[in-house]
């Protein structure tokens, strides 16, 4: 599938997150978006509550989570980004994925994680 500018912004914001620039990567996401990630009693509604968050990202991920390599699946206004990834306790590597919607404005107005619950928690 062709690239396109709401695949740039995905990128760009993974980079941006890689980097510690937080801030940048908020800035992508619209002022009433929605953040889901299967297991969580609640969703985290609004950019300021999860840019919050974010400050705490490392916490959230197993121990010696690496990110081997990203796939990006385009479609209209989404982009799923395909993430292949290693943990201590998952040496093998395994994979999630991560759907962002977006707004007219180019905004992402939902971000919304798909992993195996059971596999996840037995990685910390």
């Amino acid at each position: 599938m062709t690239d396109t500018k709401h695949t740039d912004i995905v990128r760009n914001g993974w980079a941006a997150l890689a980097a510690g620039e937080l801030d940048k990567l908020a800035a992508d996401y619209a002022e009433d978006m929605i953040f889901v990630l299967p297991g969580q009693d609640d969703v985290l509604e609004g950019r300021a509550a999860f840019r919050s968050a974010l400050d705490g990202v490392g916490d959230a991920l197993p121990p010696g989570f690496d990110i081997k390599s990203m796939t990006y699946c385009t479609g209209e206004n989404e982009v799923v980004t395909v993430l292949r990834f290693t943990a201590a306790k998952l040496p093998n590597g395994s994979q999630c994925t991560v759907l962002f919607r977006f707004n007219s404005d180019d905004k992402i107005v939902e971000e919304r994680w798909f992993v195996d619950t059971e596999q996840w928690k037995g990685a910390f």
